[in-house]
């Protein structure tokens, strides 16, 4: 046991105090501060681009008025079409001309509107031009066809599904499981991709770990006085304490720092005052805002948190020593690993697709079965966590989760015992094999 802690110190104290550690610890939070400065600042950006359109109206469509916006600027002429593109560049005071035909037939669908510019405009300028013909239009027509207003505006009908617990619930208590589906999939997101990001990034670097040992010739006096199978175990914690430490001091910058940025940045901007944004009912924006914390509320945090935990440590043990194994097995080329980690990164990234998949559907066959098996379990059930799956399947997950993850251990430690001494040349996937078997 003493031996197995002084690895994990040795580890962990080694990686800890590295200028690249110290550094990415850092600087993802800050980088993700400016990164929401910079998207609001370009969300925020008021268009300086000015577009002047003249506007030949045939039928009078627009009755003679055309608002501006956001750096269009309408001008209705009377000229025709061909005396206005006779206009010398020099003297024009447009950059282009929309020609709107007279509508002949109310009832027809189809409508073809001329936008001559030699400036290319827009993808957003040419919608809004398509969506001020479109809205002329439709009040047009509604006048030609003597539809009455109050009777058409009657036929758009707002459905709110009420969602609510078959079971009784006690007095007082809230059944309201209207944002249930949303919240849980916006939890379920991030605690799958946790899981993804996590698996990849922190086993990928027990598997450094070990090929730069092995590369280095350390492991020689390292495995004359600790056992193959502490010096893995012991490489795993410390890696994984290293991750650990890394995760809760981003929990602790990233919220400070973008409530910070908020502050001074005033990212807390109203609704109405963000550029092509629609106008959002006050009323309509407080009812969601508390049926959205209720939901929060109404979450089982105490059974999420601590599973997200039990199966983080369980992914971690489980693909940290797969990765290991594989950096034992290496040559004395560290780009060869990418052969042989291709068998274990096609489950994590399978994992990933039909956690989004699960998301969508959290109580199908693919979904539950995906989340008890061994591989794609870490991933796929923190995801269902938010959707209450039934405590069995969870308990069942967690328990074949962590004796895959010791028998993985195990059959790492075998190949790690004979693959880190092995060098000169690849091992292969059958020779990995034959070492777990191997009585020497």
């Amino acid at each position: 046991m003493s031996n197995l802690w002084l690895v994990i110190r040795r580890e962990y104290l080694t990686r800890v105090r590295r200028r690249s550690f110290i550094l990415a610890t850092l600087l993802t939070p800050i980088g993700l501060a400016l990164f929401v400065v910079i998207a609001n600042a370009v969300f925020s950006y008021e268009n300086d681009d000015v577009k002047r359109i003249a506007v030949i109206d045939d039928g009078n469509l627009f009755n003679g008025a055309l608002p501006d916006e956001n750096g269009l600027y309408f001008r209705f002429v009377d000229q025709p079409l061909d005396e206005l593109r006779e206009h010398p560049e020099e003297d024009r005071d447009f950059s282009g001309i929309l020609v709107v035909p007279e509508v002949v037939n109310p009832r027809n669908r189809n409508f073809r509107v001329q936008l001559f510019s030699d400036e290319t405009l827009s993808i957003d300028a040419q919608s809004r031009i398509k969506r001020r013909v479109e809205d002329a239009l439709r009040e047009y027509k509604i006048e030609a066809l003597e539809i009455d207003q109050n009777t058409l505006a009657s036929l758009d009908t707002d459905v709110d599904i009420s969602v609510r617990s078959l079971t009784a619930t006690a007095e007082g208590e809230s059944d309201d499981r209207s944002m249930a589906a949303a919240i849980g999939a916006g939890i379920g997101t991030v605690m799958g991709f946790l899981m993804y990001i996590s698996v990849f990034v922190y086993g990928m670097m027990v598997m450094r770990s070990v090929m730069e040992e092995k590369t280095n010739r350390i492991v020689e006096v390292v495995i004359s006085s600790v056992r193959p199978f502490t010096l893995l175990l012991g490489k795993i914690i410390g890696v994984g304490a290293l991750g650990l430490t890394q995760v809760l001091a981003w929990m602790i910058m990233i919220p400070g720092l973008l409530f910070l940025v908020g502050l001074f940045f005033g990212l807390d901007a109203e609704p109405s005052q963000m550029p092509n944004s629609p106008d959002i009912d006050p009323e309509e924006m407080q009812s969601m805002v508390a049926k959205l914390a209720g939901g929060l509320t109404d979450l089982n945090w105490w059974l999420i948190l601590p599973c997200f935990i039990l199966y983080f440590l369980g992914g971690y043990f489980m693909y940290a020593a797969l990765f290991a194994a594989v950096g034992s097995a290496m040559g004395d080329d560290m780009g060869e690993s990418q052969t042989l980690t291709i068998p274990i990164t096609i489950p994590v990234i399978l994992a990933f697709y039909i956690m989004m998949a699960a998301i969508q559907n959290p109580n199908s066959s693919l979904a539950v079965w995906s989340s008890i098996f061994p591989l794609f379990a870490p991933i796929v059930m923190p995801a269902r966590l938010a959707f209450d799956p039934p405590l069995w399947q969870v308990a069942i997950s967690l328990v074949v989760v962590f004796l895959f993850a010791a028998l993985m251990v195990w059959m790492a430690s075998r190949i790690y015992r004979i693959g880190i001494l092995n060098y000169g040349k690849k091992s292969s996937l059958k020779d990995m094999g034959r070492w777990i078997t191997a009585k020497y």
